[in-house]
């Protein structure tokens, strides 16, 4: 059974343009504060309904190609049938079904255990929406 369980909300800025952002930082510092050097799993998730959390390579054009390929998947367009906010605004629920809103990472010695070029993101194509919260919760 785990010794502890911690969790805390971060507020993330997204501004009014659709955005991936990096997380990472973040998470190290939550758990240079929580896990105190031990193993165990760090949850990432974020509560709504059009944003997701993907862990993917940033800073070499993986973000904007990310991007862009969820514009071709979901085009911004008036196909969708929830219509309420910004045009093509249906697309962003459909969002959480391809890029889902939460992640479980390994901690080892207290810290995130990814790849070398692997970095925890949100990604936001919600233009409506320029503030987001994320819980980060370490089981350890």
């Amino acid at each position: 059974m785990a010794d502890t369980f911690t969790t805390r909300t971060i507020d993330v800025t997204t501004g009014s343009q659709e955005t991936v952002h990096d997380l990472t930082d973040a998470c190290a510092s939550f758990l240079r504060e929580v896990a105190a050097g031990r193993d165990g799993l760090l949850n990432v998730f974020t509560p709504h309904a059009t944003a997701g959390l993907a862990v993917i390579e940033t800073g070499a054009g993986s973000d904007d190609d990310l991007l862009a390929a969820l514009h071709q998947l979901l085009p911004a367009d008036d196909r969708w049938q929830h219509r309420h906010g910004s045009p093509g605004h249906g697309r962003d629920h459909v969002l959480p079904a391809i890029v889902p809103p939460h992640a479980t990472l390994p901690v080892i010695g207290g810290r995130l255990e990814l790849g070398t070029w692997q970095s925890v993101v949100l990604v936001d194509t919600n233009r409506d929406n320029p503030q987001r919260k994320v819980r980060l919760s370490f089981l350890g």
